[in-house]
């Protein structure tokens, strides 16, 4: 499975669908320093990415696969933080 990590001159987050953060029940563990469009997550690369890799391999078995997308202007900044009090559904 691949992922994008979305990178800007500043920082960086992986693309997550939701679902699949609901299935490796992480939603809890990730920080407002996310964002969300709704239908996925932008985790940020210094804690949440981590995150979501460390459960990725426990389920899986492997690393997932990621690929870089790098905007001098990235949307992610301005989408909503991620709410982890909010239920995430597969």
């Amino acid at each position: 499975m691949t992922f994008t990590i979305h990178t800007d001159p500043g920082h960086g987050w992986i693309e997550v669908p939701l679902p699949i953060i609901a299935k490796l029940g992480i939603a809890k563990d990730i920080s407002s320093y996310s964002y969300t469009d709704g239908s996925n997550a932008y985790l940020e690369e210094d804690c949440d990415a981590w995150v979501f890799v460390k459960a990725f391999e426990k389920a899986h078995g492997a690393r997932p696969e990621i690929v870089e997308q790098y905007k001098e202007n990235t949307p992610i900044r301005n989408l909503p933080r991620f709410n982890n009090n909010r239920e995430v559904t597969s």
